[in-house]
């Protein structure tokens, strides 16, 4: 699914009204109708209480008014608070004039703000994605009030105050809203942690826009989901052996951290490859031979970490890092191991806090490895960050520096490419905050690069297989009581979702 900037949404609107012949009007009665019906479908008149509808001069405001005449047909009780404005928009007279004259309507002003008690449910279509500039005066006034209001605020479209897609000054004055409920494509603001607590759920509703126009639309934004994923990872072949789906190498583990070794072969070994080797230090051979019967075990000469790269001929795919240390040892075998590897590599966890620490390393990186740091390893790759849109700059220009795909954990995970292009992530849950969660997610992608798949099909499908394998382990355990085995438990059920089928 694409995300396209607010300028790029505004002409898909115009697009569908040019090619389905109708008017702005009747495509803002079907946004407002589409939303109407998602909320009455989720609250009853009298769970709803007397709704309150906040409504700005633009056509944000207009979907409100529409918005409070279907609610008013559907037996809601409503009320309506208008933004005064000498530039109001053609689409919002129109649709303030088909008001029934039952509906209440105030004008907001410095004095007259309305009361909203605690609980109260209420729209908010003040402003929309048209928004340039922080609000101020009255607008800003208005939206700290309903932020000390307590309510149950539902944004329509983007909340009041937010931009689509640029940051904006730290003190700006933006509704902080329980849902936001966008159409037809979600919005790069919602991916973003700093935005978290303005856009709360968000919600996508499809509102039939031009789709010949959104995809011939050149967007360098993303959003994985199953659709995006469809014909990346086919069915196995039914005269398929261990050697048709590769030979993975996982080098982790150290003394106190094996468990980080077990949880990436699990995983690896989930995710379909045909063989595995662990290595690990001597402390790790009886724990990996019992708690990982499948896979081999190469042990270490050293007892405490991995200190010596074995011999890399037989594999085809490598990953490193899950609890390997930063001792001078597990630095020189890194070092070695880009220097020498011919097949996919996988760093994650202390593999990238070696490369931040020996910043010459990055030079020898190999061409489309795969590196999963989460935001502070990322900073200590790149640099720190002013934002959350700078940090989006900084992965593009490190992804395209060092030829390599950089996933970048978190709720919304993003994958960065060598082309810039950035792809966020649909599946996953705060359960998956876990430790070892990160272990996972090598296991799964030293899998996939083995068996083979591309650079970007491996990533892709290896962020979403992880976090829809922590959604169906949520679903069992609870997400306080997630741990990162349940994760590892049900990749192949999340990796099954995605294979090809065959067709008559």
């Amino acid at each position: 699914m694409k995300i396209l900037t607010a300028a790029q949404t505004r002409a898909a609107d115009q697009a569908t009204i040019q090619a389905e012949g109708i008017s702005s009007e009747a495509l803002m009665e079907r946004a407002a109708t589409t939303f109407t019906d998602w909320l009455t479908a989720r609250q009853s008149p009298k769970e709803a209480g007397e709704i309150v509808i906040l409504c700005g001069p633009g056509n944000n405001g207009g979907d409100g008014l529409v918005v409070a005449r279907r609610l008013y047909g559907r037996d809601y009780a409503v009320r309506v608070a208008v933004l005064p404005s000498e530039n109001q928009s053609a689409d919002f007279q129109k649709n303030f004039q088909k008001l029934p004259p039952e509906i209440i309507v105030t004008e907001l002003s410095a004095t007259n703000l309305p009361p909203i008690p605690a609980g109260t449910l209420v729209i908010d279509a003040l402003f929309g994605t048209g928004l340039s500039r922080p609000l101020e005066g009255l607008a800003a006034a208005v939206v700290q009030h309903l932020n000390t209001a307590s309510a149950r605020v539902v944004a329509v479209d983007i909340p009041s105050g937010l931009f689509s897609d640029a940051p904006q000054p730290a003190d700006s004055a933006i509704v902080r809203a329980r849902h936001t409920v966008s159409f037809e494509l979600p919005k790069l603001a919602f991916m973003l942690p700093h935005n978290a607590a303005y856009v709360g759920q968000w919600h996508v509703l499809p509102i039939d826009l031009d789709q010949k126009f959104i995809q011939e639309t050149a967007t360098k934004l993303h959003f994985i989901d199953a659709a995006l994923l469809a014909g990346r990872l086919q069915k196995r072949a039914r005269f398929a052996h261990k050697g048709t789906y590769g030979h993975a190498l996982l080098l982790a583990g150290s003394k106190g951290k094996i468990g980080a070794a077990v949880l990436a072969a699990q995983a690896c070994l989930r995710s379909g490859v045909g063989l595995l080797t662990l290595r690990v230090p001597a402390v790790g051979y009886d724990v990996v031979q019992t708690a990982v019967p499948e896979a081999m075990c190469l042990t270490d000469p050293a007892a405490d970490f991995v200190s010596e790269l074995p011999d890399l001929a037989p594999y085809s795919s490598i990953g490193i890092g899950p609890g390997l240390g930063k001792e001078k040892a597990p630095q020189q075998v890194l070092a070695q191991l880009l220097r020498e590897a011919k097949v996919p590599l996988v760093l994650d966890a202390d593999a990238l806090n070696i490369l931040a620490e020996n910043r010459e390393l990055l030079a020898t990186l190999p061409p489309n490895s795969l590196l999963t740091p989460h935001p502070k390893e990322f900073e200590r790759l790149a640099s720190p960050a002013r934002d959350d849109y700078h940090r989006l700059d900084l992965l593009r220009d490190f992804c395209q520096k060092y030829s390599c795909y950089t996933i970048l954990k978190g709720a919304n995970t993003c994958l960065g490419t060598p082309d810039g292009t950035l792809y966020f992530n649909s599946t996953g849950n705060p359960g998956m905050a876990t430790g070892g969660s990160g272990d996972v997610l090598t296991g799964i992608l030293t899998a996939l690069r083995a068996q083979p798949l591309s650079p970007l099909d491996a990533a892709l499908i290896g962020i979403y297989a992880h976090g829809r394998a922590g959604d169906l382990a949520a679903h069992s355990t609870g997400e306080a009581g997630l741990v990162a085995g349940d994760i590892a438990r049900f990749i192949g059920p999340a990796l099954e979702e995605l294979t090809t089928k065959e067709s008559f």
